[in-house]
């Protein structure tokens, strides 16, 4: 029996990369676009935001917190470039992007999945380090089989040569752009090239998915366990097609269950929760915390793993060792070490992201390269010192000697 749906979004997540002498320009694009518009966050307005990030990684990722209204307005009264000089060298800056609508009809028989981007986020870092994040809902009242197809289908949109011919049925619409096309060339109108991201590793052609799901009570409660619906939330975590016929384990997902009637679900391809409507919450609450607090946290995971590669390639450029040694150091003191949250449940979402994301593994491969790096350093400047001192004392044999001799004459 199909599962009934309560409330669902996805986030489709494209990260890219800017080179960094080239970021104030990129900011400055953003800022002349008429549909891109700063994110300014305030305290009362988003102060469960406010209270679960530490103070320094609320400092790291919204600068804006600081923004008083006298502030803002000076900032606003700046000339444009000014504005660009400013926001760059914050840590991180996030702009919404406003979509002009072009609504269309369901083309054909109607019978296609028709969604709707709701939302649109520029989040850049001051390494060129950016992602784009785009919130989707389907729209009217979709089958589990409609989600798990569209979140199968759309990660993929990207791909140059798409091989979708099996999900042709398929039929993704959407209310903004004519087709994907438009859609394609708008996500690579506002992110670039892609040659930086290619060199750090990154897969350009297929997002990341962050999505939500509340499932009606029905389907999971004290009477119906979890155990019965195992399955399906298998294959939303794993961003399977709803005929996937494979066979179904977690052993490449991790999980979490922390709240009353939910599931998350972590792979390297995304993360999940599913949730049952028998908890208020689970459609009240948790679904504005998992876009928000949940959400920036695995974007700033996925930032230090991305960061982390670039440090790396770059100590492979012997021409900025020391600068890159700086930035590894600095990285280290004010990123690596630090708590992103205090909140227990957040804190334990972190760990499983960092596990996830192999950054720990990441972090010490970086290390034991600084390590090699800076002892080679030293080795070299004991080198340059012992000839240094050698040629000193032979100067000052040398003219002893002379000193001796003419002494001597005399």
């Amino acid at each position: 029996m199909e599962l009934k749906i309560n409330y669902q979004y996805t986030y489709f997540i494209h990260p890219f990369v800017v080179k960094q002498r080239k970021y104030q320009k990129y900011i400055l694009s953003l800022l002349k676009d008429e549909n891109c518009k700063l994110k300014r966050f305030e305290k009362e307005k988003d102060l469960r935001l406010y209270k679960y990030f530490t103070p320094k990684m609320r400092d790291f990722l919204f600068s804006s917190f600081s923004f008083t209204n006298a502030k803002y307005t000076r900032f606003k009264e700046m000339p444009i470039e000014t504005q660009s000089a400013v926001l760059s060298k914050y840590p991180c800056t996030i702009f919404e992007y406003r979509i002009k609508k072009d609504i269309q009809g369901k083309a054909g028989d109607g019978k296609g999945i028709f969604f709707t981007i709701r939302k649109i986020e520029i989040i850049c870092f001051h390494t060129g380090i950016c992602f784009l994040c785009m919130k989707t809902n389907i729209e009217d009242e979709p089958t589990f089989s409609d989600i798990l197809n569209f979140n199968y289908k759309f990660r993929d949109i990207k791909q140059d040569n798409r091989t979708l011919n099996n999900y042709d049925k398929i039929n993704i619409q959407t209310d903004s752009f004519a087709s994907i096309d438009k859609l394609t060339d708008f996500i690579k109108k506002l992110t670039g090239s892609n040659i930086e991201a290619i060199k750090l590793d990154i897969n350009t052609e297929r997002f990341l998915t962050y999505s939500y799901l509340c499932v009606d009570q029905a389907a999971w409660n004290l009477e119906n366990t979890f155990d019965k619906i195992e399955n399906s939330f298998i294959k939303f975590a794993r961003i399977l097609p709803a005929d996937n016929s494979a066979s179904l384990k977690e052993d490449d997902i991790l999980s979490l269950s922390k709240w009353k009637y939910t599931k998350m679900g972590i792979t390297k391809q995304g993360v999940t929760l599913f949730s049952s409507s028998t908890d208020i919450n689970n459609y009240t609450i948790l679904p504005n915390e998992f876009e928000q607090q949940y959400l920036y946290t695995y974007i700033f995971e996925l930032y230090k793993k991305i960061y982390l590669k670039k440090i790396g390639l770059e100590f492979k450029n012997t021409t900025r060792i020391k600068s890159v040694r700086k930035e590894f150091i600095n990285f280290t003191k004010n990123i690596w070490i630090q708590e992103v949250t205090d909140d227990e449940a957040g804190t334990m979402f972190d760990y499983k992201i960092k596990e996830m994301l192999e950054l720990n593994q990441l972090y010490n491969e970086i290390k034991n390269e600084y390590d090699v790096l800076y002892k080679e350093l030293n080795i070299e400047k004991n080198k340059k010192l012992t000839i240094a001192i050698s040629v000193i004392l032979i100067a000052s044999l040398v003219f002893n000697i002379l000193n001796f001799v003419l002494l001597s004459k005399n």
